[in-house]
């Protein structure tokens, strides 16, 4: 059984708890309180479990000239790259509000924190856990400082070969045993050809010991359900109010009624699952009462007769016989009293073991 621990303050993840379902806001709020403070109350009106941003101190996640090329793109809020992540980057102040908020709202908040400013401040703010984007997971220095910190951790492997999330997993887990991995392309929005659903099993087998989830850049909602059916323990999928909105990843979003939908096909697919025990159950008393099959006399078999195969067939019977499966154990046992033709054969009563 995977690892199991407390990610956040009463919710379980790993072995046989609910899947964590994480809505990525992350600047999808096109640099707005308000609709940040609104893509929060819909993510918990949904029943996600954790509204998600991405916090960044952009001076420690970018050098000086990445942040002063010039930004042209369709997506761009200002004339240089810098221009343009400045008008999305909420204050700590705003953070701080918006957990408040969260709080109010009842429903878990957290960051990505994208540089190691960002982890100090996340965690100064005493979130629940820590997200390591995918653009960090080889970042070691940032991995080791912030598994140190003792928080739960759930880091994505975007772009990562499997040798580098081996090096991923025995870094932070030198120091931090509470932590997941989930499967991720960084891609949006992500083609399903790219997914590649099965690493999830790959990477359940490399480490056997921590949870496995899935974070998804793909439209629609199929592939995240799947992913849980495969044994996902946290599904992270990117939200927004408006596909059509300023942003490179409102196109590989859910919107409200998509995320509502995804939050009830995995809490369906998770009561399907079930327990691995195959055994009849209950619900199927009715239909095997109705259609079950059992052993009746292909022929009329006399008192004292000794029972051989050709003797026997199965059919649906009444009254309900020897079970189907139990035919080739009447072979040799000798008939108590006579049985007609396509009479049911009732164990106990009609055959006794031959002894001689």
């Amino acid at each position: 059984m995977p690892l199991k621990f407390e990610l956040c303050p009463g919710r379980m993840i790993g072995g046989n708890h609910p899947c964590f379902i994480i809505a990525e806001i992350g600047q999808n709020h096109q640099g707005d309180i308000e609709i940040a403070k609104k893509m929060i109350k819909m993510a918990k009106d949904c029943g996600a479990d954790c509204a998600k941003f991405q916090k960044s101190e952009l001076e420690h996640k970018f050098n000086k000239r990445a942040l002063e090329r010039p930004y042209t793109s369709k997506h761009s809020w200002g004339k240089t790259y810098g221009e343009h992540k400045r008008h999305l980057e909420f204050s700590h102040d705003q953070y701080r509000e918006l957990q408040k908020y969260a709080e109010e709202v009842g429903i878990f908040f957290t960051a990505s924190g994208m540089d190691e400013m960002a982890v100090e401040f996340l965690h100064e703010l005493n979130v629940p856990f820590f997200k390591v984007g995918s653009g960090d997971t080889n970042n070691f220095p940032y991995l080791e400082k912030t598994s140190k910190k003792g928080r739960p951790m759930v880091v994505s492997s975007g772009m990562q070969s499997m040798e580098t999330m081996r090096r991923v997993y025995n870094t932070v887990k030198k120091h931090n045993e509470n932590f997941a991995i989930l499967q991720c392309t960084s891609a949006y929005p992500l083609e399903a050809e790219d997914v590649n659903l099965r690493v999830i099993a790959e990477y359940q087998k490399e480490f056997p010991d921590i949870p496995i989830g899935y974070s998804g850049h793909e439209s629609g909602i199929s592939i995240s359900v799947a992913a849980v059916a495969l044994g996902a323990k946290v599904i992270e999928r990117h939200v927004t109010l408006d596909k059509t909105w300023k942003g490179s990843d409102h196109a590989a979003s859910l919107v409200p009624s998509e995320l509502s939908e995804l939050v009830q096909a995995i809490r369906l697919v998770e009561r399907a699952l079930g327990n691995s025990i195959k055994q009849m159950l209950p619900c199927e008393k009715p239909c095997h009462d109705k259609l079950g099959k059992s052993v009746v006399a292909k022929v009329r078999i006399p008192k004292g007769a000794v029972l051989s195969v050709d003797m026997l067939t199965v059919k649906v019977a009444e009254p309900m016989g020897v079970a189907a499966e139990d035919i080739f154990q009447l072979v040799g046992k000798t008939v108590l009293e006579d049985v007609e033709e396509d009479e049911s054969i009732v164990p106990g009563v009609m055959v006794i073991l031959f002894i001689l």
